[in-house]
C-alpha cells in the first residue's frame, strides 16, 4: 500500500516527505495501524545523524513514539481489534533469556530489532522507487501507517486524546519507569535528576508521585528549571552558576540524597550524580556520556554506592503505560505541559526546535 512518510535519505540531511510503499501483508502476529501522531525523541535525531556509533542504515523511516488506530490484525491476534486506540513501544523478540525472564526491555536482540533497520525475520517492509527503506523500532511512526508486532503494542483508553499518547512509548516511560520501576524510592527519600528534557521531567513527575523529598533538578536552562519546579521539583540548580553541584545537593539534602538519575549524555553528569548521593546512594544512568572519571574507592567502595544503566525505564509497556495514563487523568502526571504539535510536513522544524531546546517534546500530526 502507498503511504506518506518522512524519509531520511542521507546522513545529516533534512528529512523529505515522500510517497512510499508499505508491505501491508500481515504475519499472524502483526497489526496494521493508522498512525494519528508520533512523538519525536532524541534517538530519532541521533539516528538521522548516524546513530550512537556513527552508523545508521539510512535510507530509513524513523519514529518510535507512535499512537494510532488499529486498521487490521493478523490471524493469531486476539488482544486487538479494528478501531482500538493504541500506542507502540520498543521491539523485543519474546524468546531470549531476558524476555522469558520478564525483562523484554533488556532483550538480547534489542539493538538488532530496534536500530538495525530490518524486520524480525530479516526482511524489509518499506520501499521507495523500488529500493528498500530501513525501519526503526519495528515501527517507523514518521508515516501515516505502521505495521507492528502485537507484543509491542499497548491498547489505551479512548477517554484521552490519542494524539497526546505516543511519547508514553519511549521517553516518558523511560523517565518515569526509572524512578517507579527501578529505583523504587520510598516516601521522604531524596532524589536528584540531571537533565530536564522529556526523560528528566518525567522522572521528576514520577518522583513527586512517589513522594520523594527533596526532588532536585539540575540543568543549564532556566526556563526548563522553572518547568521542573512546576512539575514537582522542590529545588533547582543551574550548573552554569553553581560550580560544585554535589556540594550544593549535599547542602540541600543535609548529607546527600538517596537516589540520582542521569538523563543526559553529557560528560561529568554521572560523576556529579554519584557524588551527590549519600552512603548507599543509588544512581540510574539513562543517558550517559561514553566516558567517566571516577575514584573507585571514594566514589563507590567507601560510601557503598551503586551506579547502573537502566533500559526503557525497566518498563513493561502493556502494564506501565495504562498506569501513566491513569496518573495523567488524576492530574498527577501532567506530561501535556511538555508537548507542542507540528504537522508532518514541518518535521525538520520540529527537530530543530527540539535540538535547540525551544520545545521539550514535539509531536507530529499525521496527514
Amino acid at each position: 500500500m502507498e503511504i506518506t512518510a518522512a524519509v531520511s535519505l542521507e546522513k545529516g540531511a533534512p528529512l523529505e516527505i515522500k510517497k512510499v510503499n508499505l508491505d501491508d501483508n500481515l504475519k499472524a502476529d502483526e497489526l496494521l495501524v493508522k498512525t494519528v501522531a508520533s512523538g519525536i525523541c532524541g534517538a530519532d535525531i541521533l539516528e538521522v545523524n548516524g546513530g550512537p556509533t556513527g552508523f545508521a542504515p539510512i535510507p530509513m523511516i524513523m519514529g518510535h513514539e507512535g499512537a494510532g488506530i488499529v486498521e487490521a490484525v493478523g490471524s493469531s491476534v486476539t488482544e486487538f481489534q479494528k478501531g482500538d486506540h493504541v500506542t507502540v513501544s520498543y521491539a523485543s523478540c519474546g524468546t531470549c533469556k531476558q524476555c522469558v525472564a520478564g525483562r523484554p526491555y533488556a532483550c538480547e536482540r534489542m539493538n538488532e530489532l530496534n536500530f538495525e533497520g530490518k524486520d524480525i525475520d530479516g526482511g524489509t517492509r518499506y520501499e521507495l522507487d523500488g529500493q528498500p527503506l530501513s525501519s526503526f523500532f519495528q515501527q517507523s511512526s514518521f508515516g501515516n501507517y505502521m505495521k507492528v508486532q502485537a507484543r509491542n503494542v499497548v491498547k489505551v483508553t479512548k477517554d484521552v486524546d490519542l494524539k497526546l499518547l505516543g511519547p508514553l512509548g519511549c521517553g516518558l516511560q523511560t523517565g518515569a519507569g526509572t524512578v517507579l520501576n527501578d529505583l523504587k524510592p520510598e516516601p521522604g527519600d531524596g532524589i536528584v535528576i540531571f537533565g530536564t528534557g522529556t526523560v528528566g521531567l518525567a522522572a521528576i513527575m514520577a518522583a513527586k508521585v512517589a513522594h520523594c523529598d527533596p526532588i532536585i533538578a539540575v540543568d543549564v536552562v532556566d526556563s526548563r528549571l522553572d518547568l521542573a519546579l512546576e512539575l514537582g521539583a522542590t529545588n533547582v540548580i543551574n550548573s552554569k552558576n553553581i560550580p560544585d553541584v554535589p556540594a550544593e545537593v549535599q547542602k540541600i539534602s543535609a548529607g546527600g540524597v538517596e537516589f540520582g538519575v542521569v538523563s543526559a549524555g553529557i560528560k561529568g553528569l554521572a560523576e556529579n550524580a554519584v557524588r551527590s548521593t549519600g552512603i548507599y546512594g543509588q544512581v540510574a544512568v539513562v543517558g550517559g556520556a561514553f566516558e567517566g572519571e571516577f575514584n573507585m574507592a571514594q566514589d563507590f567502595l567507601v560510601p557503598a554506592r551503586t551506579m547502573r544503566g537502566v533500559l526503557q525505564g525497566s518498563s513493561l509497556p502493556k502494564l506501565f503505560i495504562p498506569k501513566l495514563i491513569k496518573l495523567y487523568q488524576a492530574g498527577q502526571f501532567p506530561f501535556d505541559k511538555l508537548v507542542k504539535y507540528y504537522d508532518l510536513k514541518d518535521i525538520n522544524l520540529a527537530m530543530a526546535d527540539s535540538k535547540s531546546g525551544k520545545v521539550i517534546k514535539p509531536i507530529l500530526m499525521m496527514p
